[in-house]
């Protein structure tokens, strides 16, 4: 199920439109209704409110002005999959650069 704080890619007309975070779900006073506030994870970030039925944030489709919507929650990779991605087999560790050291910029600064 979808809730709030999720990230959801928001599809216009079946293609990709925008990233967004579920900002708040609050019931609206018709039944299976909720007020969902969305932030819009474009430039410059923008919060919309919409107001859609509870079938509508788990992803199934509906129209708003004539055009067709859905949801898709993101979900984070798992090792698993960034291991098929890149093409490497399962049981061998990918190559990870050695810990490096951290300068402190404040030290630097002391220095001068």
């Amino acid at each position: 199920m979808t809730g709030e704080k999720d990230i959801v890619l928001i599809y216009l007309e079946d293609k990709p439109l925008v990233f967004a975070r579920i900002e708040d779900i609050s019931a609206d006073y018709k039944p299976g209704w909720y007020h969902v506030r969305l932030l819009l994870l474009q430039i410059p970030l923008q919060t919309v409110t919409w107001i859609i039925r509870d079938v509508y944030i788990d992803g199934e489709p509906f129209t708003m002005d004539g055009k067709k919507l859905h949801f898709e929650k993101v979900e984070s990779p798992t090792e698993e999959m960034d291991q098929e991605d890149v093409g490497v087999e399962p049981d061998i560790k990918p190559h990870r650069p050695p810990e490096g050291k951290v300068i402190s910029l404040a030290d630097l600064k002391k220095k001068r």
